[in-house]
């Protein structure tokens, strides 16, 4: 994050924030171009204060190696099997079941040394509630496919079994609608990444206090992403999105998205290696005089960040389910909030 003034800012959190937002957006393409690198930095600090007070016993017994077990749908994917070697690092045991399309049923993938069996669409409710019985702690991690967001969500939901959902695309509302009727405890984020959830929920607090500090500044906004990203970065709509209510103009459609590795090597700077895996996002505000400018830039290589607050948020709701807190839909903020993340 580089830009050329300091900003302090303080106020009490807003449990649902821009990036959580169910809002579909339609998006293109346009002209946009990575800046010259200048290392100007703006500090943004943020009180959040927790909304209950966390039993200390609670807290310990949901350490890593005390119960948990956690069944990673879609662990033949680089997510999944990023998510169980971030889990299995952490001591949390790994199921060694998982559910993935009709022609993975019956194929065994093996990460971290377990051999995890892949069962097909039609014997997923079965083998759900046989694993639920056998680990009574369980928690789903689902990393699946966008088509199977909203028929895995009523099979947790129908069990009964809390989840993690970092997914995205489906029908967003029909999903929470389907967990919040059935009163089950689950975290649903389409950003999993502790360190760029934080600063989206920057953004947001900007946003909400100084609503039009930037009116009159044009925005170009430019992301990068492996070629299989066909779509838009969620995280790049939710900044715009702070940007607007800052006063600044701009419509979705006027996104760059590079998905070329050969740009994304030589143009963005994209290291080869991770070239497909990788966010690249840069915001580049322009005052309307052109005498001022403000660049907003946030570079993630690699699944790392996004596995390990997937974990985190594991590890969360494993203590809000042993502290009979209320059963809803929490998302990263809530996580973040906390404070008791590795």
């Amino acid at each position: 994050l580089t830009a050329s003034s300091s900003v302090f800012l303080t106020r009490p959190v807003n449990p649902r924030l821009a990036f959580a937002s169910r809002k579909n957006q339609t998006l293109g393409r346009s002209r946009v171009s990575f800046q010259g690198s200048v290392k100007r930095r703006l500090p943004v600090v943020i009180s959040m204060t927790a909304t209950e007070e966390s039993g200390e016993k609670a807290v310990k017994s949901v350490l890593p190696g005390h119960g948990i077990s956690i069944m990673v749908n879609g662990c033949s994917g680089k997510m999944g099997k990023a998510v169980i070697k971030a889990a299995d690092s952490a001591g949390v045991n790994i199921v060694p079941t998982s559910f993935g399309s009709a022609a993975e049923a019956g194929q065994t993938v093996e990460v971290c040394g377990k051999e995890i069996t892949v069962h097909g669409p039609a014997e997923r409710e079965k083998v759900l509630s046989s694993v639920f019985e056998k680990h009574p702690e369980l928690i789903v991690v689902d990393y699946t496919i966008p088509s199977a967001v909203n028929d895995n969500a009523e099979l947790y939901s129908k069990v009964g079994v809390p989840f993690v959902m970092g997914t995205t695309g489906g029908d967003r509302n029909k999903l929470y609608e389907t967990v919040e009727k059935a009163k089950i405890y689950a975290v649903i984020s389409p950003q999993m990444g502790k360190q760029v959830v934080a600063f989206l929920a920057a953004m947001e607090i900007m946003a909400e206090q100084f609503p039009g500090a930037f009116s009159g500044y044009s925005l170009e906004v430019m992301e990068s992403h492996q070629a299989s990203k066909l779509d838009a970065s969620g995280t790049a709509k939710a900044v715009i999105s702070c940007f607007q209510e800052l006063g600044v103009s701009y419509d979705m459609d006027q996104i760059q998205l590079i998905r070329d590795p050969k740009q994304q090597i030589e143009m963005v700077g994209v290291p080869e290696e991770h070239v497909s895996g990788h966010a690249f996002h840069l915001y580049h505000l322009t005052s309307p005089d052109k005498t001022v400018s403000f660049e907003f830039q946030h570079n993630v290589c690699g699944r790392s960040i996004y596995a390990e607050g997937t974990v985190d948020a594991v590890l969360f709701l494993a203590k809000k389910i042993r502290l009979k807190a209320e059963q809803r839909i929490y998302n990263m903020i809530d996580v973040l909030r906390e404070g008791n993340m590795r």
